[in-house]
């Protein structure tokens, strides 16, 4: 089955070049050039996955990423110009799954396209058995996951780093390795990117990020489960 993204920029010439470039590689492609039109598109066209300008006219980017997060998990791949790295860290922290930085390679957008589907599509498949960390149970067959018996509402990046943590008590990953697991291809400069997700989750679970009680901070390094919980 084709898959079917969403591209919204009020560029034209890039939401040409990116359409051309995704179609080439197989995909379906719908746009919008504005916010309200991106969220209008979403809602009627059920798209699989949406590369999202921030820099959008009338609803930005980020008022459309958080209402798309509000309304589902359907992942995001946001396009910014903006250099300022709090610019990339909101959106992230909003529940977008990737950033690119223009300019771009159009070549690079479909292949973390492809590689945030392979994600999705390897989250939505049933895996046998549960993972759990004294109160935290993530119950991969149902990939749902709950704290005291609290449902979590995770992003499928959210989920998935979780999972690895859980996988592997107290052995620390870097965040580039973090990166690779979770995204299928590690793209050095983006590992930072982690640490947007990381404090998304400990958020999620009151985790006090001084002290937290779940995923620790490894200096130097990255980050692993506790193991005294």
């Amino acid at each position: 089955m084709t898959a079917k993204i969403l591209v919204v920029d009020d560029e034209a010439k890039i939401v040409k070049l990116v359409r051309s470039y995704l179609e080439q590689g197989g995909f379906s492609v719908v746009e919008a050039g504005d916010g309200q039109t991106a969220l209008i598109q979403a809602r009627r066209e059920k798209p699989d996955l949406v590369v999202l300008d921030l820099g959008l006219p009338g609803i930005d980017g980020l008022e459309v990423a958080r209402i798309l997060r509000r309304e589902g998990n359907i992942p995001i791949i946001m396009l910014t110009a903006r250099i300022e790295d709090t610019d990339k860290i909101v959106g992230l922290e909003l529940g977008a799954d990737d950033y690119i930085t223009k300019p771009f390679n159009p070549r690079e957008v479909v292949a973390r396209v492809r590689a945030v589907l392979r994600r999705s599509a390897a989250a939505a498949e049933p895996l046998p058995g549960t993972l759990s960390a004294g109160p935290l149970v993530l119950d991969q067959a149902g990939h749902t996951a709950t704290l005291d018996g609290r449902l979590l509402d995770l992003t499928p990046t959210e989920f998935d780093l979780l999972a690895i943590l859980l996988q592997n008590p107290g052995r620390a990953f870097s965040r580039l390795e973090l990166l690779d697991r979770v995204q299928g291809d590690a793209y050095e400069g983006y590992e930072r990117t982690i640490d947007a997700h990381i404090k998304n989750v400990r958020a999620k679970l009151g985790d006090d990020p001084r002290h937290p009680r779940f995923i620790q901070t490894v200096f130097g390094v990255g980050y692993k489960l506790g193991v005294d919980l």
